[in-house]
């Protein structure tokens, strides 16, 4: 059985929000996501070239069909097509699972490039962050972007949407970090080992009414002090030198 013209105009439809929320699938491309996938999210539908599955028997689906080169390259939202496409359910993750104490989380606050999203995905299970809060404008964990983007560690954090200010609302006394400009040098600011990290959209930074429930704000030195430079670091960048500096006092 082959990669029928319907499949490929299914899996093509999930580039769309709307689509994936209809189906409650969303699709991850290439052998290693796929894999990483299997252990977490129950597969739909596979479509692999023969010698793929053939090397990985641990690749089950609801529905497998061999593909080859050419229905793959049709499908694919890659530049390159891959060995193997699939379609996996969307986990299901209510907000009443959050657990914000014992833990470090991070939260965003309308990051909208779907590459940035799927990178601080990343760079959380780096650093063994496995809870992100979104506001509902932040780009789509399930967009094809962000899931290849996460390397995989989209099977690992588990993420969940909703009003921020919401669901930080049932703990007063919890840290909540922000960066900004006018924020105390995070090198030489106390961190916890339980809280809140907020990052904000890549042009508005924080919203305004998150930041009213920040009440501990960091800021990012550029090198050497005073030097002309970039006005801001990118989202995804910004996250990582914070979550480094945070697991390095926590080491």
């Amino acid at each position: 059985m082959s990669l029928s013209k319907n499949k490929i105009k299914l899996i093509r439809s999930l580039k769309e929000k709307k689509a994936r929320n209809e189906h409650h699938t969303f699709v991850a491309e290439g052998t290693k996501l796929v894999n990483d996938l299997m252990a977490s999210c129950r597969c739909q539908f596979l479509a692999a070239l023969p010698e793929v599955l053939t090397a990985h028997p641990g690749m089950k689906a609801d529905e497998m069909v061999t593909a080859s080169e050419n229905e793959l390259a049709r499908a694919t939202f890659l530049k390159t097509a891959p060995q193997v496409i699939a379609l996996f359910y969307q986990p299901d993750q209510p907000a009443g699972e959050i657990v914000l104490r014992g833990r470090l989380s991070l939260a965003l606050d309308g990051v909208q490039d779907p590459g940035n999203v799927g990178t601080i995905l990343r760079i959380a299970d780096w650093f063994g962050i496995d809870q992100i809060l979104c506001s509902s404008d932040t780009a789509d964990i399930y967009n094809p972007k962000t899931v290849q983007a996460t390397m995989g560690a989209i099977a690992r954090v588990k993420t969940y949407y909703g009003d921020l200010p919401s669901l930080l609302s049932g703990d007063a006394d919890l840290p909540v970090y922000g960066t900004f400009l006018e924020g105390t040098n995070i090198y030489g600011e106390p961190l916890t080992t339980e809280g809140v990290i907020v990052l904000g959209s890549e042009g508005k930074g924080i919203s305004s009414e998150m930041k009213k429930r920040i009440n501990r704000k960091l800021f990012i030195p550029s090198y050497p002090a005073g030097r002309s430079t970039s006005e801001s670091l990118n989202v995804a960048a910004a996250t990582a030198v914070v979550c480094a500096e945070f697991r390095r006092r926590q080491g």
